[in-house]
Order: structure tokens, then C-alpha cells, then sequence
């Protein structure tokens, strides 16, 4: 293998983990023109893209397909191929324990798969958000258990991952990429291999800064957005509109960028990256307290959803006879992701409550809820009348907003998408300063 030679051409790349980060670089990479093997322990994960069936909505079947059928994206369920790579980007998951803290069985677990296969020169890349201290005190001892030496006989890098699943107006390629390696002969690799894929690359001067800075945007986000959501909470209470509020701040130039309220924080990043930071914050004696306060809040808001849904529908009648459908599902527009989805929560309460609950969401035709499944209903104006309350819990693109305000009863609106619209339902807006 050449060192500093990432040619295409003479380029083998390993993807571990083909998830909503791992099969879209996955793809990149083959787009780039490079042989790449796509690695998943998960063998119905596999099965489905070897039927060239997409499991993502940012990707199409017909793009697996072109990659699969090209013969520069293979699949595998094990590391036997990891010797004749070149490049290994590691993607897997990276939870949270119940106690909180971070879970890095999954990163350690794939580190142990590869240290008896490397090979001289290989580079590893790891991707996947974790704290600040990962790459450098979990992955490199393991990885030097091969008796290779980091930066000289074995490369590793990080870099952390930024794709926004449902961002249609910027290609992965256009997000500028952070870099960083544990030496600098690494991260003169890394930041070559990554040159040639991404338009913009950001290096770092360490992996602990690269990891930070993950953290720290998801951080930032975690705490304005539920920010905003406990403000939605007191406008409610204050009898004033929070998104016309939003809206005439938005017009000031500087100083100011708008968050929306909503049922609360989901998906795998956001709510989960700070707590990173958290842990690691108190493993230092250090209390984060916005990040505390900022969780928090997330709690908070879909257990105030839940209280307006109850107060709303015991009106006119008890939980225990009441018709609920919520639309929406997942935690983010236009995706079927349902990883700590706060509408998930909601409906495994509403139900526990007593009320009749169904669901309707285009992206996730069926899901498990308190061991039991269910399917996602189509709305007609049958269903839509029989419901006592119809709550829009995500802004799917295709959601039929008309049809709903038509021939609902009451709606309540956490997104504010019913904005501007008239028909037969009542509509309250969360944070709409309507009680």
C-alpha cells in the first residue's frame, strides 16, 4: 500500500456500519469512483440492499442497485475482507447506557474485529460521535494490540460525522469536513483521502478538538431548541404567539437564529451527543449545568403535550373513550427514524392512559409500540371525523394538512403548519399563545 496514495483507482475503502451515516458515505465513495466493501452485522440490513431496497429516504433503490450492480459496492456480514483495504471508516452506533452514560460496546467491539486483520499502512477512521479521549484512549490501545504503531506502521483518524438525514438543499460532499489524526503523518492522510470527496476540508490540530466540535454543535442545538420549546410553554401561559414572536425577531441581521418549538429532541445525535459531553464534563468534576437544564426541558415538553392533549379531550369525555390520531411519528421531517422519537413517547402514554390511539406517518408503515404493533392508517374523512383529537406531531412534506383541517373536529398543531389554513377543525398551536 502507498502512503499518501488515495487514488481511486488504487483505493480500497471498508464502510463499518451501513446506517443512516455509513451507507450515504457508503455511496459517496463509490460516486467518487472508488471499490468499496460495505460492512453490517446486521444480515436483514444486508438482505434488503442486496434486493437493492433502500431502508433510508434520503436513498433511492435505484441507487443501491447502480452501486451494487456496478461491481464497485460489495456487502459483507463479517471483517474477512478488512486485509485487502486500504481505508476503514467506522460508523456504528455509539448510545447511551440506562444509567446515561456513553455505550461504546459497539466501537470497541468492531476495534477488536480489526486489530488481528490490519495491515501495514491501512488507515482507520472513526466517525461515529463520542467524547473528547476516545479515539486516542479506547480505539488506539486496541488497535495497537496488532504490535503495529500508531502514526508510523498504522494511521487513525477522526472525523466526525454531519449528515442532516432530510437535508435536501446540501449533498453530503458540500458539508465541509472536519479532520483530525492522532499524528500528523495521519492527519496528512486522512485529510488527502478526504480532500478528494469532500468540496471543503477543516482540519484539526488534535482528535480531541475534532470530537469536541461535534459535541459542541450538537450541543448548541440541544439547548436552544428546548430553549424555545420551554418558551412555547410560558407563551402558552402569556397568551402570545411564539412563532409570530420568532418570525419578527428573525429580522434582526445579526445576533439572533431562530429555533422552533415542537413535541421535543429525537434521532440519535442530538439528544444523545451532549450527554456525552455531560459525562465526560463530570468525570472531570466539572457540572454542565445548561446541558442538565437543556434535558431537562426536552422531558418536559412532550409531558406538557401530553397534558394539553388530555385537558383538550376532557372537554367533552374521558381518556378512556377518547379517539386520538397523531400524525407523525418520527422525531424529523421527511424521515422514517423513529431512535428516541419524543412522538413515540407520547403515543406509548396516550395509550396508557386509556385512549384509542392510531397513527398515521408515510414514512414508517408500521412500529411496536408497548409490545404491541401498529400499522400507520391512512387519513380518509371517515377517520379523520370519528377522532376527537388530531395531533401533527411531525411536518412530513406529504401530510395532507387540507384534508385534515377539513374533516377534524380539533386539531392540535406542535409544528405550526395548519398556519394560515381554515376549514372545520379547531386548531391550537403549541405556543401559539391559545391556552
Amino acid at each position: 500500500m502507498n502512503f499518501y496514495n488515495t487514488a481511486p483507482e488504487t483505493t480500497k475503502i471498508g464502510v463499518i456500519g451501513l446506517g443512516y451515516v455509513g451507507l450515504p458515505l457508503a455511496l459517496l465513495f463509490v460516486q467518487k469512483g472508488y471499490q468499496v466493501t460495505g460492512i453490517d452485522i446486521d444480515k436483514d440490513k444486508i438482505a434488503r440492499l442486496q434486493k437493492y431496497a433502500s431502508y433510508i429516504p434520503d436513498i433511492k433503490d435505484s441507487d443501491i442497485k447502480s452501486a451494487l450492480s456496478s461491481g464497485q459496492l460489495t456487502l459483507a456480514t463479517d471483517y474477512t475482507s478488512i486485509e485487502s483495504l486500504n481505508i476503514i471508516v467506522i460508523c456504528v452506533p455509539t448510545p447511551l447506557t440506562g444509567n446515561q452514560n456513553p455505550d461504546l460496546r459497539y466501537l470497541k467491539g468492531v476495534s477488536e474485529e480489526l486489530y488481528p486483520r490490519l495491515q501495514k499502512k491501512q488507515l482507520v477512521i472513526l466517525e461515529s460521535s463520542t467524547y473528547p479521549g476516545t479515539t486516542r484512549d479506547v480505539i488506539q490501545p486496541i488497535l495497537e494490540k496488532s504490535q503495529f504503531h500508531i502514526g508510523t506502521d498504522v494511521h487513525l483518524a477522526y472525523s466526525p460525522e454531519r449528515i442532516d438525514p432530510g437535508n435536501k438543499t446540501m449533498k453530503v460532499e458540500e458539508i465541509p469536513k472536519v479532520v483530525s489524526g492522532i499524528t500528523t503523518e495521519c492527519l496528512t492522510y486522512a485529510s488527502d483521502f478526504y480532500n478528494r470527496i469532500f468540496k471543503k476540508v477543516v482540519p484539526a490540530t488534535s482528535v480531541e478538538v475534532a470530537e469536541l466540535s461535534k459535541l459542541l454543535e450538537n450541543s448548541y442545538r440541544f439547548i436552544n431548541i428546548s430553549f424555545i420549546n420551554e418558551m412555547a410553554m410560558l407563551c402558552d401561559k402569556l397568551n402570545i404567539n411564539l412563532w409570530e414572536a420568532i418570525s419578527s425577531a428573525s429580522s434582526k441581521p445579526y445576533g439572533f437564529q431562530p429555533f422552533y418549538p415542537g413535541p421535543g429532541i429525537g434521532g440519535h445525535c442530538i439528544p444523545i451527543d451532549p450527554l456525552y459531553l455531560y459525562w465526560v464534563g463530570q468525570k472531570h468534576g466539572f457540572h454542565n449545568q445548561f446541558l442538565s437544564l437543556a434535558e431537562s426541558t426536552n422531558n418536559d415538553i412532550a409531558s406538557y403535550i401530553i397534558t394539553q392533549v388530555v385537558n383538550l379531550v376532557e372537554k367533552n369525555k374521558e381518556m378512556k373513550d377518547a379517539n386520538i390520531l397523531l400524525c407523525g411519528i418520527t422525531y424529523k421531517k421527511d424521515s422514517n427514524d423513529v431512535r428516541s422519537s419524543p412522538p413515540v413517547r407520547i403515543m406509548q402514554r396516550l395509550l396508557q392512559l386509556g385512549a384509542d390511539v392510531i397513527y398515521h406517518d408515510s414514512h414508517v408503515p408500521d412500529i411496536e409500540i408497548n409490545h404491541k404493533m401498529y400499522n400507520s392508517l391512512s387519513l380518509s374523512p371517515e377517520v379523520l371525523n370519528e377522532m376527537d383529537i388530531v395531533v401533527i406531531l411531525a411536518d412530513h412534506s406529504d401530510l395532507q394538512l387540507e384534508k385534515i383541517i377539513h374533516h377534524s373536529k380539533l386539531v392540535y398543531d406542535t409544528k405550526n403548519i395548519t398556519k394560515g389554513l381554515q376549514g372545520k377543525a379547531q386548531i391550537i398551536v403549541l405556543g401559539g399563545g391559545n391556552g
